[in-house]
This record gives structure tokens, sequence and C-alpha cells, in this order.
């Protein structure tokens, strides 16, 4: 079996949960490990072994990227590597136009170098994106909500913890139904920040600013943390001309272990496909599931 050889870039909680994806999946190799200079010298246990680099020319041959990243570092980082003919998996979640010019970007230069890429394929956007496509096709006209949570969410935590000011932060996710959603926010602050600026300056941020956005002062965030997430996606609609077809599809997950997960499974996908830019609903199921063709068709077609 020849083996997909996979490096990581970025070791938050999407690159420690992607590496072991990586490291147990038979087909897939881990190269490396890429972190910024200041953070090499940092010793993790499970990095034991693990070539940990800088920059990913130091790694040697790499089929496919991991940017376990935060989202707004992607787009730059994910183009820099296609252009030098490496494929890349991303878990972009910020929805509508910029992934709409993430896939042009991506698209664009991979058709240009070769390689190969498929954006926002965590969770959501990613398996909840296949979902929703299989519910549109099974009732073509109708309303899907996507209602996600209570947990917490890892963009909007990130987002959160950059703001000047914040020592640590945890977004928490609260589905008020109909795909509406509250966002309560727990900001440790460092000291001698005010509290009022960094509330208005996460209250304002894209990540915040369409949700109803409540933002509190806490003294240690890591008593609150929990990485547990879930959604709850709905569907009333018509196929052909019957109408009230209902559908429901739940799951509760940890959050930074499931986008792991698929980030290795869109790992191994990404590489089968033609030059460009894909989103997870154009990848074919069977090209992520890593199981031979006999097996997939006996038990589970």
């Amino acid at each position: 079996m020849t083996k997909v050889k996979v490096a990581i870039v970025g070791y938050g909680n999407i690159g420690k949960y992607s590496l072991q994806a990586v490291k147990a999946a038979q087909d897939l190799e881990l190269v490396g490990v890429i972190r910024r200079a200041e953070s090499l010298g940092k010793k993790s246990p499970e990095l034991e072994g693990v070539k940990v680099v800088a920059d990913i020319a130091d790694l040697g041959k790499v089929d496919v990227a991991i940017l376990a990243l935060p989202s707004r570092e992607i787009p730059n980082a994910a183009k820099s590597l296609i252009e030098k003919g490496i494929c890349t998996v991303d878990s972009f979640d910020i929805h509508g136009n910029d992934i709409l010019d993430l896939y042009k970007s991506l698209d664009a230069a991979g058709k240009k170098s070769g390689a190969k890429a498929i954006i926002s394929a965590g969770w959501d956007p990613g398996t909840d994106s296949v979902i929703r496509t299989l519910l549109l096709a099974m009732a073509p006209k109708g309303i899907s909500y996507t209602n996600f949570g209570p947990g917490m969410s890892m963009g909007h935590s990130v987002v959160a913890r950059s703001k000047k000011g914040v020592k640590d932060a945890l977004s928490m996710t609260i589905p008020l139904g109909t795909g509406v959603h509250r966002r309560d926010v727990y900001v440790q602050l460092e000291d001698g920040a005010d509290f009022k600026t960094v509330e208005a300056a996460i209250k304002s941020d894209s990540y915040f600013c369409h949700d109803d956005t409540h933002v509190h002062q806490v003294a240690n965030v890591n008593d609150l943390r929990d990485m547990g997430h879930g959604v709850l996606l709905e569907r009333k609609g018509v196929s052909g001309e019957t109408q009230n077809q209902r559908f429901q599809f739940t799951m509760q997950i940890n959050n930074p272990a499931l986008t792991g997960q698929v980030l290795a499974s869109c790992a191994r996908a990404v590489v089968k496909q033609q030059p460009g830019c894909y989103t997870l609903p154009q990848i074919p199921p069977f090209d992520l599931a890593g199981i031979e063709l006999e097996e997939f068709i006996l038990h589970t077609v």
C-alpha cells in the first residue's frame, strides 16, 4: 500500500486531534508537524518521534498539508502551499462569500500548479454541508434549519481570544431554534484590560455581530471549558408534488476530535481528485472512507 504523506500545519486543538486521526489511519503517513518558530522548543509527549519544523520544505516530500489554523490565516497559507504543488485540506469556517472567494482563489491556483484542495472540511461547514445537500436532493422545495449546540465554538473562541486585553476566552453557542443562536462569550482579561473595550471589540467582529452576543468576565476560563458540541439539522419540504416531508439529523460530539477526523479523511480523498478546489459535498463519500470497494458495496451500500 502506498501511503499518503501528510503534514499538519499548526498544533492547537485541531492539530492535536488531526495527528491522532492520521496516526490511526493505515493508509496515511504522518511526515511531520509545522509550528511557529517560537513554539518549536515546546515539548508535547504525543510529538515524541514526530519531526517538528517551522518550514514545510524541511519535511521532504509532502502529498497533503492539513491546515489546522485559525480560519483567517487559511487563505494565504493554503494558496502558498497549492502554488508549491502541495495539496491542502482545511476547516475554514466563515460561511457565505468568504468560502466562495477562497474556493475561486484555490481553484485557479490548483489548476495552474496541478495541486488539489478541499476547503471548509470540518463538520460545519463540512459534513453538515453534505447532509444539507442530501436533504435538498430528497426534498428540493422546502426550508432547512441548522441548530448548533449547545457547545463550544472553536472558531469563535479563537477570535475572542485574539482581542487585545484578552488572556483567554471561551465562546458557547446556544441554539434558540429555527437556525437562530445566542453567543455566550466568557473572557479572562489581562491585567489592566478594560472589560467594556473588550466587549465592544468582540461584539463588533464579523464572527459575532450577526448573533445575539453576551460577553461575561470570569476569573478563569479553564474552569468552564468543555469541548462538547452538537447540531440538529431539520428540513420540511416537498418530494415531487408530495407535501410535508420531514427530516432530522442530530449528533453530539467532541468538537475538535470530529474536525480532526474529517480532515484526515479528506487527506486521503484530496489526492484522488483532479487539480482544483472542492467543497466537501463535491467529494465522493467512498473517497473519504478508506475501505475496499467490495467491502463498501457489501456492508455500506
